[in-house]
């Protein structure tokens, strides 16, 4: 069982093509500036079995997806169902000539992992490491803040994530939606743009509950 705060497909912000996320709930590293607060406590989201993950991947593969994001919280506060999970979904059909790949976020770096969190991440293609660091930011794609690295790390990884290790997109990455009443945010917006969106709106006559990049 992963516990997991959301899912969502298909996502364009949080890696190449279009994607599978899972957020998963918990993450010890409560890093300041976090636009996703509400994934930090360990007992929120859902308990989700692996059998349920894995029909939300074969139905994204189905429609298409290009490859799944896992984001937080922080994945690696659950190493073990993770690393499972995402060797099972290995093994999902994909579409004939597609190449699915798998990226994973942490704020964690290289030497700071158990090994079981090495081979959690080590089942995924690219890892993004490090924590956000809200005064240091950066404009590389899929990126918070500059100290945060890119590594490919299989063959896939490299021929898919090589050309973006140094990628400065126009604009950030944003994908901004409503559902049920609830405005949501994929990606990586720049330092402020959330304050900035929120005062916007608020101006308009439209005011947040529960935002969850407010401390």
């Amino acid at each position: 069982m992963l516990r997991v705060s959301r899912a969502h497909f298909p996502v364009t912000t949080l890696g190449p093509g279009t994607r599978l996320v899972i957020w998963v709930q918990g993450c010890p590293l409560a890093c300041r500036g976090c636009m996703s607060r509400d994934t930090w406590d360990a007992d929120g989201g859902v308990e989700v079995t692996e059998e349920t993950l894995l029909e939300l991947w074969s139905d994204a593969l189905r429609r298409g997806a290009n490859g799944m994001t896992i984001s937080g919280g922080e994945p690696l506060a659950q190493p073990e169902p993770l690393a499972a999970f995402l060797r099972a979904a290995r093994s999902c059909a994909a579409p004939a000539g597609a190449e699915p790949d798998f990226l994973l976020y942490t704020g964690f770096e290289p030497g700071e992992l158990t090994p079981e969190q090495e081979a959690a991440a080590a089942a995924a293609d690219a890892v993004i490491t490090g924590q956000y660091e809200v005064h240091n930011p950066t404009r590389l794609i899929w990126r918070g803040s500059a100290n945060q690295r890119l590594r490919p790390h299989t063959d896939l990884g490299r021929r898919r994530y090589t050309p973006f290790l140094d990628a400065v997109p126009d604009a950030a990455p944003v994908q901004i939606g409503v559902d049920d009443g609830r405005l949501w945010v994929i990606g990586v917006p720049p330092a402020g743009a959330l304050s900035r969106m929120e005062r916007a709106l608020r101006e308009r006559g439209v005011r947040f509950q529960g935002a969850t990049w407010r401390p």
